[in-house]
């Protein structure tokens, strides 16, 4: 115990504050607009909340704790997606039997090892790459978010700038009371609006069917394992933190298969919100970040019971300050992964992994990060020396 009161730190229960707050803005949107289409009542849409959220808090903290790292897990933002396309045409129990199998088919990927040995052999410079441009949006939204609301981003940017030069542990926790007390002057911040109610669980017998195993659960699983995953593990190896990968995904396919029935759709390895929490915005020791990512856990927990009222909390925040005050606890992230991308002789598919994944673009359902690692794999092997060194001997 004494251990972690000398490791706690404002600027990693800032971190964590961030993280999650960034968690929830926009995906929990994305679930409720699943839950709609899907003709979800609203116990079975707070048991869904509570449920991920649950899940994320519990993992988050006892990982983050085991292995001393801020691991930080998070629930299938494009599985959501794929939700709020695929959903309605299933009942809600074969839903909840999809959800079960595509946990089932993780839990097997992590155990056997075969996910971890796939990830052990991508050069760091694409995994570098493919971070660095799933992150570039939310560096571009701080200054986008200028033509929106400047009397609120431009101050938060001016004093990011000079705290990161005179107080730089602190420069994210005093950027975000300067925006919270900007945004309340401009009668932005709207917290009488937020409402608190207790939770009840929902369990759900799950029922099985080749439909909706072929139409759900395969996808689930697939764009959980390459958009979420994979990236998630790319953010852990990018910050300098070598935990196996087999243990994590693992331990989130186990918690989603037990959650399963109460509406979890699938927890994974986050990055986005791990990428804040990993960074040196966190702490600048390394070794101290861990508590980051337990003080995440021990906020989704709490977030959980409030159910589907949480989104009232955060919707109290301007979009823009949720977007100001992500972007810039992203920036060392943003900075770190370009540059080790840009190390080494694999430059060029680097920056091919860096720009695919920054375009944006989808194919048959899954991101712009898969397709980004893809491309940067196959250019990476094409110019590999093992390949092209016996065509040199030949001319």
């Amino acid at each position: 115990m004494a251990m972690y009161k000398r490791d706690i730190s404002a600027s990693a229960l800032t971190a964590a504050f961030v993280a999650t707050m960034v968690g929830y803005a926009g995906p929990l949107l994305i679930i409720f607009q699943a839950a709609e289409l899907a003709g979800l009542n609203h116990a079975q849409l707070s048991s869904w909340i509570w449920a991920i959220s649950f899940g994320c808090g519990i993992t988050s903290f006892f990982l983050s704790m085991y292995y001393r790292v801020p691991v930080l897990t998070a629930w299938s933002t494009p599985g959501a997606v794929l939700l709020v396309s695929g959903w309605a045409q299933y009942s809600y129990s074969e839903a909840i039997g999809a959800f079960f199998i595509s946990a089932v088919i993780i839990t097997i990927l992590g155990i056997t090892g075969i996910f971890e040995k796939l990830m052990n052999r991508i050069p760091m410079a694409i995994i570098s790459a493919m971070l660095a441009g799933v992150l570039l949006q939310f560096g571009l939204d701080v200054f986008v978010s200028i033509g929106s609301f400047p009397a609120l981003v431009v101050p938060m940017i001016l004093v990011y700038v000079l705290t990161k030069r005179w107080l730089p542990r602190y420069a994210v926790i005093l950027t975000l009371l300067v925006g919270i007390s900007f945004a309340a002057g401009f009668g932005r911040f709207h917290l009488h609006d937020v409402t608190v109610s207790p939770v009840h669980p929902v369990f759900t017998m799950p029922t099985f069917s080749l439909d909706a195993l072929i139409g759900l659960a395969l996808p689930l699983c697939i764009v959980t394992m390459t958009a979420q995953n994979a990236t998630g593990i790319g953010v852990l190896r990018a910050s300098g933190y070598n935990t196996p990968a087999s243990p994590l995904i693992s331990v989130t396919g186990i918690a989603s298969l037990l959650l399963a029935p109460f509406g979890s759709h699938g927890l994974n390895i986050a990055a986005i919100t791990a990428a804040i929490c990993t960074g040196e915005e966190a702490h600048p020791d390394k070794n101290k970040r861990y508590i980051a990512g337990m003080a995440a856990g021990v906020l989704y927990v709490l977030y959980g019971f409030g159910g589907a009222t949480i989104t009232s909390f955060f919707s109290a925040f301007p979009r823009e300050l949720i977007l100001v005050i992500g972007g810039l606890a992203l920036l060392p992230s943003i900075s770190s992964s370009l540059a080790q991308a840009m190390e080494g002789s694999q430059k060029e598919s680097a920056l091919i992994t860096f720009l695919v994944t920054a375009s944006g673009v989808t194919a048959f359902g899954i991101g712009s990060a898969f397709w980004g690692l893809l491309a940067g794999i196959c250019v990476h092997t094409v110019w590999s020396k093992r390949l092209y060194a016996p065509m040199k001997k030949v001319v």
